[in-house]
């Protein structure tokens, strides 16, 4: 967060990015959303000191905090909408991702878990 006179101490700080993703890319369409927003004037919300990670769906909504996609298959679906990550990435690349990231999605949900063996398979 910047603070008026401590500008040598400001620094921005983005958790959401996935650690295994491809850092040339994530810098790249980072740094266009940002510019965009900066070039349209799009509006800052207020900074949140709390974990949000403990707040309710009712607390996130009143305070006005949107949550990224729970799946991959949701974010799929929102990156698919997006005409600046196609603009940034070019039809390749953002054609090659999208169809790399349907297949992974398809071999992740038919896929069976530690989870469902022990949880379902004794009630068989």
């Amino acid at each position: 967060m910047y603070k008026l006179g401590r500008e040598k101490a400001t620094r921005a700080e983005l958790r959401s990015p996935d650690p295994a993703c491809n850092p040339y890319l994530a810098f790249a369409v980072m740094l266009a959303a940002g510019y965009e927003g900066i070039k349209k004037g799009y509006p800052l919300p207020e900074p949140v000191e709390e974990n949000i990670y403990e707040m309710d769906a009712k607390k996130l909504k009143r305070k006005r905090i949107d949550t990224l996609p729970a799946s991959l298959l949701q974010a799929l679906s929102e990156f698919k909408k997006s005409k600046l990550m196609k603009e940034v990435l070019g039809d390749h690349v953002f054609n090659a991702l999208v169809g790399n990231k349907t297949m992974e999605w398809d071999r992740f949900r038919m896929a069976v878990t530690d989870f469902e063996i022990k949880n379902y398979l004794p009630v068989l």
